[in-house]
């Protein structure tokens, strides 16, 4: 159970959003956000019955213990609502929820820069599940387990006491300082307070890698699933590393420092063969569609190769153009733009002063001018 930022999109960076997308069923909306289902999540349900089924188990057993886990899942979907509820209090929207065999993912558009605002999501989550535990085991009778048996048996008699059991136990669990579990952003929000973000990002991936080490060790003597969940922190943290180093490259910096003003112009009449030769011929990959000095839509290299698939190459560019623009204004913060562009689901951005369009941003040009800043660090 975890809050991520909505991955950026660029050619040479974290890009499975499609993926993800493609292989996750919908479940519905919750107050405009969408909730999905990964397909990895039917492994769990193939291997709980199997295990089931290996011990000896009648099917009314297995289907009780089916409904449990499938009533743990709905207070992971409401645990993400937390985060996803308290975002929105600072105006940051969340994309949807997708649930996986280990948990939630929930992808808000980005993380609250103030260290007291991403304490508040941090924490929301694991509140709703010790809310749930704290409502529920008053009502609760406690099993009585007698000396055969070594644990709970989940049934009509024991399923509250478990329910209210496992919802106090996923709170504490994610409560863990490791990185970027919610302890782990808990722990980097504590840091913000004394030191910059991305400081305070690299001590808290670090924190958490340690975290995951122990618990893949212990993985293999306790419990397999503790592996998944180790390999998993120690991935995360060193993307959210990655992303806050990247991140710091962009402070201080506008759109207008990486517009490109010379823009490729195509007209509008121009024939997707045409640009098939254009684009083979060059290194332009996106262009601005334009009839004299009116601008009437982009379109991508992507776009054309599409268009071509699906209806020839004497198709024009006006019917297969890109025509809801995302224009950026100039004096806007570069991780502010690219938020704009990774939520807009848009690879081409024109950039406006004023009125006036001065040129285009595109997601490889982005991919550069990390780069270059990368490399100008370097030189410090």
């Amino acid at each position: 159970m975890t809050v991520v930022r909505n991955s950026w999109k660029f050619s040479r960076y974290l890009s499975f959003d499609k993926l993800t997308m493609k292989s996750a069923l919908s479940l519905g909306n919750v107050s405009g956000i969408k909730v999905s289902i990964h397909w990895t999540f039917l492994l769990l349900i193939v291997w709980i019955v199997v295990q089931n089924l290996r011990e000896g188990a009648s099917a009314g057993p297995i289907l009780w213990t089916l409904l449990f886990v499938g009533s743990i899942f709905v207070c992971v979907v409401l645990h993400e609502l937390g985060h996803a509820f308290a975002a929105r209090q600072y105006g940051i929207r969340t994309r949807d929820i997708t649930l996986y065999p280990i948990g939630g993912v929930a992808r808000l558009e980005s993380i609250p820069r103030k260290p007291k605002e991403e304490l508040v999501v941090a924490l929301a989550g694991p509140l709703v599940n010790l809310v749930i535990a704290g409502l529920l085991l008053p009502l609760a009778p406690v099993p009585q387990l007698t000396s055969q048996e070594a644990e709970i048996q989940i049934g009509p008699n024991t399923f509250l006491f478990a329910f209210a059991v496992v919802n106090a136990w996923l709170a504490l669990f994610n409560l863990v300082p490791a990185f970027p579990m919610d302890g782990g952003r808990v722990f980097r929000a504590i840091l913000s307070f004394w030191m910059d973000r991305p400081q305070a990002t690299r001590v808290a991936a670090t924190f958490g890698q340690v975290i995951a080490v122990i618990f893949i060790f212990l993985g293999f003597y306790v419990n397999p699933f503790l592996v998944f969940i180790g390999l998993f922190i120690i991935l995360g943290a060193q993307a959210e590393a990655n992303y806050a180093s990247t991140e710091a490259l962009m402070e201080g910096h506008t759109v207008m420092d990486l517009t490109m003003h010379e823009m490729p112009v195509v007209k509008p009449e121009t024939t997707v063969g045409e640009m098939i030769r254009e684009i083979l011929n060059t290194q332009k990959k996106n262009f601005v569609v334009a009839d004299d000095s009116l601008v009437l839509g982009v379109i991508s290299q992507m776009d054309v190769i599409k268009a071509l698939g699906d209806k020839g190459d004497q198709l024009t560019v006006r019917d297969c153009m890109q025509t809801d623009i995302l224009y950026l204004p100039s004096g806007l913060p570069v991780n502010e733009a690219i938020i704009k562009m990774q939520s807009s689901g848009k690879s081409i951005a024109l950039v406006k002063e004023g009125e006036a369009v001065v040129g285009m941003v595109d997601n490889d040009n982005l991919v550069e001018f990390v780069l270059i800043q990368r490399a100008r660090q370097h030189l410090r």
